[in-house]
């Protein structure tokens, strides 16, 4: 992975946080990553060139003239103000090659000083085992803290860890071994048929958690359950948690919404025109 540096900028080496998205259903991480990326007004400081990314282009996703700006599949943002890097990723990983792409942005965060790896991703609403909407939305948190997944801190915010991460599960260990580089393809239980308790560590999500902590970085993987459709609303409370976790509040972000949060101008189409009511 090569990482370039655009014309005129210069990387703030004082951010020592990572914000980033794993892909899945949904796409709410990418969708929280636009919402802190123009909420937060960072400025684009780079791209990705990786061989394990599909390649995309498109306009700018964030302001509202076209200004010739072309969007790509892996951008990184400084937020120097709030000592966060944010990485937006827009197109998914060649199949098979997971967990080297997540190699490769753990060797990123590592070579620029990062400390702390935050990951915002979802989770398939249909394997939710207790379903519990008496408190609406739940938010679920994975950190490399401890080896049992739990965090003091995440604790005390309310969230609840995945009680599905077992760190000697078969794929949870083989992700583990492979991110310290020792697993042998042979042994990919990948490749066998999955069962259910291997849902969760294949997940992109497992890849750059496993990745990130083989690096030694702080880790930590905010996640939501939800289904296809319009996940606006659980790209706001990832986006929200996220803010939780860091310290931040969006009431500070001076958005086109009452409480801060300032909509990317990308989202005006992100599910197509509303529906011909003259049909109705």
């Amino acid at each position: 992975m090569e990482f370039v540096v655009e014309k005129g900028k210069k990387p703030n080496h004082q951010c020592s946080t990572l914000l980033l998205p794993a892909l899945s259903i949904g796409n709410v991480g990418q969708l929280a990553m636009d919402l802190m990326v123009s909420s937060t007004r960072a400025e684009r400081i780079g791209f990705f060139d990786d061989p394990f990314l599909l390649p995309c282009v498109g306009n700018d996703a964030y302001g509202p003239q076209p200004q010739g700006q072309l969007a790509l599949p892996l951008e990184a943002y400084d937020s120097s103000s709030n000592a966060v890097t944010l990485v937006q990723q827009r197109s998914p990983v060649v199949k098979g090659k997971m967990v080297e792409f997540a190699k490769n942005l753990a060797d990123f965060a590592a070579a620029t000083g990062k400390k702390h790896a935050v990951v915002l991703s979802s989770l398939d609403f249909g394997r939710c085992r207790n379903i519990d909407m008496s408190s609406g939305l739940q938010t679920y948190y994975l950190s490399s803290t401890t080896s049992d997944g739990t965090d003091d801190y995440c604790e005390q915010l309310g969230w609840k860890r995945l009680q599905e991460y077992n760190p000697t599960q078969r794929c949870w260990k083989y992700l583990s071994t492979l991110a310290d580089g020792n697993a042998l393809q042979d042994d990919n239980p990948f490749e066998d048929e999955l069962e259910e308790e291997d849902y969760y560590p294949s997940l992109p999500f497992a890849a750059l958690f496993s990745c990130f902590k083989a690096k030694g970085l702080k880790v930590t993987c905010l996640l939501c359950y939800c289904s296809e459709g319009d996940n606006i609303q659980d790209a706001f409370h990832l986006a929200e948690a996220a803010c939780k976790l860091l310290g931040l509040s969006p009431s500070n972000f001076h958005g086109n919404e009452g409480n801060g949060w300032l909509i990317p101008y990308s989202w005006k189409t992100v599910y197509g025109p509303p529906p011909d009511m003259s049909i109705f």
